[in-house]
């Protein structure tokens, strides 16, 4: 079957805007506040806050900024500050996300902490709460955890922060993927003692860069904020007793993200559509949407597959290149991408686990049977990593031009 290729790239997932974004970059402009401090920022802190059920917000320059300073503060609350140039984890073990984007984890390692991965659960495809369970029986003295959602869709992070409080550790929810998701009706975000939202560029609404820290507790806000702003103390001069960052957002860029708030619950639906489409399309096709955990309402922002292990035709992967061979009534993630590519259409395999990258691979991996650099257990996210990918789940794209993405996703098993 001949497939006409797109004369317009369909995007993974890029911005959609909607005017009102204008308004408020216009308010910064006519106001001069151009900078970090002003309207713009206060409305953005206040919403953000409102919309995640919790008290406090910090506004910033990216979500890796908001978990920059979570994993400061949280080192800081268990371990006490630490002398100038060393990180407030110094030589602390973490336990942290596997299957995720590398900037929930590298936080840590700025901080000089050590990361241990936990597994995936395959029901969720966020952390196993089993894994981390065996990874606090063999090692019992960590007391923080980085846990990530993952596309947009809840994992069992309500399981995962009664075991971090059974342990006597803080929970820091990364979920810069899931802003506007819910699970059991609790907003995202909202689970950890601290949490990041994010506002790149091709979340489910954006201020082309920024993110949130969430807290609950007042000092802790008034610390990131601080810390967000080179430390800078209460004198006539620039007086620094610790290190700071340039971390916090443009009053501009809050006035996009501004703009976009009110318009977080349409790109949800929309973003819900999309998944539904994919969903009815495949559905005689060996191929698993993103799981829904029970009780959660994701927010759909990334509609992704796995192919079913009977119906993977052979595939091989370097740290860069991937190849694979074709077989009829089979196919695999690198032949859809690439025929997704050739039509002008976006798609990207699913996150590469952590434990997999070059520069963790000496860092232990720990699955629901204990540790998994002594071959124990089954990989989970190495599977998923090898069975799946991330379709085109663009607001803009239309029902026609998604049919044609489904069509050349069963091509591919023709």
């Amino acid at each position: 079957m001949s497939i006409k290729s797109f004369e317009s790239k369909v995007y993974l997932s890029s911005p959609t805007m909607h005017g009102d974004e204008l308004k408020y970059i216009q308010q910064a402009y006519a106001t001069n506040w151009m900078s970090t401090v002003g309207e713009n920022i206060n409305e953005v802190e206040r919403i953000a806050a409102q919309k995640a059920g919790m008290q406090h917000a910090v506004a910033l320059s990216c979500c890796t900024a908001a978990l920059h300073l979570c994993v400061r503060c949280a080192g800081e609350e268990l371990y006490g500050k630490s002398p100038l140039g060393h990180g407030a984890l110094e030589g602390k073990r973490v336990f942290c996300s596997d299957m995720t984007f590398g900037a929930t984890v590298n936080p840590v390692v700025y901080e000089g902490g050590i990361p241990i991965f936990i597994d995936t659960h395959p029901d969720s495809w966020s952390m196993d709460p089993v894994a981390l369970e065996k990874a606090f029986e063999l090692y019992p003295d960590v007391k923080l955890v980085v846990c990530a959602e993952l596309y947009g869709f809840p994992g069992h992070l309500d399981q995962i922060k009664r075991i971090c409080e059974q342990h006597g550790a803080l929970l820091i929810e990364d979920a810069a993927e899931a802003l506007g998701a819910t699970l059991h009706g609790k907003q995202c975000g909202s689970f950890g003692d601290y949490c990041t939202v994010s506002y790149n560029g091709n979340k489910i609404i954006t201020g082309s860069a920024g993110g949130c820290l969430l807290t609950n507790n007042i000092e802790t806000a008034n610390k990131a904020r601080k810390l967000a702003t080179q430390s800078k103390e209460a004198a006539p001069w620039y007086q620094h007793e610790e290190v700071g960052y340039n971390y916090r957002m443009s009053n501009v860029v809050a006035g996009v993200v501004r703009g976009q708030y009110p318009y977080l619950g349409e790109h949800i639906a929309q973003k819900k559509a999309i998944y539904e489409r994919y969903r009815e399309g495949f559905r005689d096709l060996p191929i698993r949407m993103n799981p829904i955990v029970e009780g959660s309402e994701p927010n759909y922002w990334l509609s992704a597959m796995t192919i079913d292990r009977a119906y993977m035709c052979e595939q091989t992967r370097s740290n860069t290149h991937a190849t694979y061979i074709a077989k009829k009534g089979k196919s695999c993630p690198t032949q859809i991408l690439e025929a997704l590519a050739e039509h002008n259409a976006e798609g990207r395999p699913i996150w590469k686990p952590m434990h997999m990258q070059p520069m963790y691979l000496a860092h232990e991996f720990v699955t629901r049977n204990g540790s998994a650099r002594q071959g124990n257990g089954t990989d989970v996210g190495a599977d998923i990593f090898a069975r799946g990918l991330c379709l085109p789940s663009d607001i803009k794209m239309t029902a026609e031009q998604q049919d044609r993405i489904i069509a050349i996703v069963r091509s591919c098993f023709e």
